[in-house]
């Protein structure tokens, strides 16, 4: 089988790209990644040169080159996206391009093309916010309420993935998840913030009262729901992809900063994000139920080794 992923040198799809060269040495993958502030060429170090796998520099929103890639695959998986939400808030017509123009560009090359299967990789920010005192989870059947520009375009990009299966019969499968933590990720995204910070003894930034929840996945148990998507799930249908693993922002910064034994003064308020959604909790029962799929990497153990992982990058960087 032959994959084009695209956002493949970015946190979640290079983790991807590892994990399909490793379990699938069958499988060829052509890896489009735009090398924006969000993709890094090193989270790809160790695979560049893999015999399965050619790296292509270039933006989803090119038509020529997406349906020149997407005719030699069978499967293509989205990653690429803007995803970092307080950049949205600042510019939110660069989200609104790659997401949702680049998205319809590649349906349509994957509806010409003629792939077997389209994966949209999507978020739970679609389905908006949660209030801190409910036990609510987002199930697929949940309403899509998005409240960041960033959410927004990805709710605009499922649902033309949706129009697409409908309209066109294209087949296509639409995942969303969690939070992620794990190698690789964004140094701006949280847990890398508190993590870097702290290693370093700066102050580590809190928005507001820090009672904002999200549930946290480790990376590779999110790679192994969409392997089982891509294989079993049923094209037209939505999978959510969680861990039951709902954190408050400053209890888990607060978490961090113990496991280093760094002192908790290092926490500082600072001004809340505008429209900052409160708690995400999402519900994966279906998948679960339907396609077997279970995370299995259990917290503590997941966290000590992306903090492992952060403490050798940061030394490497320092002797560097």
């Amino acid at each position: 089988m032959r994959l084009l992923v695209t956002g493949g040198a970015g946190f979640i799809g290079s983790n991807f790209v590892r994990y399909i060269l490793e379990n699938y040495p069958d499988y060829e993958v052509i890896n489009l990644d735009a090398l924006t502030y969000a993709g890094d060429i090193s989270n790809l170090e160790g695979v560049m040169d893999h015999p399965s796998h050619r790296f292509v520099q270039g933006r989803i929103e090119d038509g020529e080159l997406v349906y020149e890639l997407v005719r030699q695959v069978d499967v293509v998986v989205n990653f690429a996206a803007e995803s970092h939400v307080d950049r949205s808030i600042v510019q939110p017509q660069v989200f609104v391009q790659t997401n949702v123009v680049g998205t319809q560009v590649l349906l349509n090359a994957a509806l010409e093309s003629g792939v077997k299967l389209f994966c949209q990789i999507s978020t739970d920010e679609v389905y908006g916010a949660l209030s801190l005192d409910s036990t609510e989870t987002f199930t697929e059947e949940s309403p899509l309420r998005p409240n960041s520009p960033y959410s927004a375009s990805k709710t605009a990009a499922d649902l033309l993935a949706r129009a697409y299966f409908t309209t066109y019969r294209l087949p296509v499968v639409i995942s969303r998840c969690s939070n992620n933590y794990g190698p690789r990720q964004h140094p701006e995204k949280f847990i890398p913030t508190v993590i870097l910070n702290a290693l370093h003894d700066r102050p580590v930034p809190i928005y507001g009262d820090g009672l904002y929840v999200r549930d946290w996945i480790h990376v590779v148990d999110h790679c192994r729901a969409i392997d089982t998507i891509m294989h079993r799930g049923n094209p037209g249908e939505i999978y959510n992809v969680g861990a039951d693993n709902e954190w408050a922002n400053i209890e888990l910064a607060r978490k961090i900063l113990s496991i280093l034994r760094k002192p908790e003064d290092l926490l500082t308020s600072v001004k809340d994000r505008p429209g900052h959604d409160r708690r995400y909790a999402i519900s994966s029962t279906k998948l679960r139920r339907e396609l077997g799929w279970e995370p299995l990497t259990p917290f503590d153990q997941g966290l000590a080794a992306t903090i492992d992982y952060y403490i050798h990058r940061a030394r490497a960087r320092d002797e560097g």
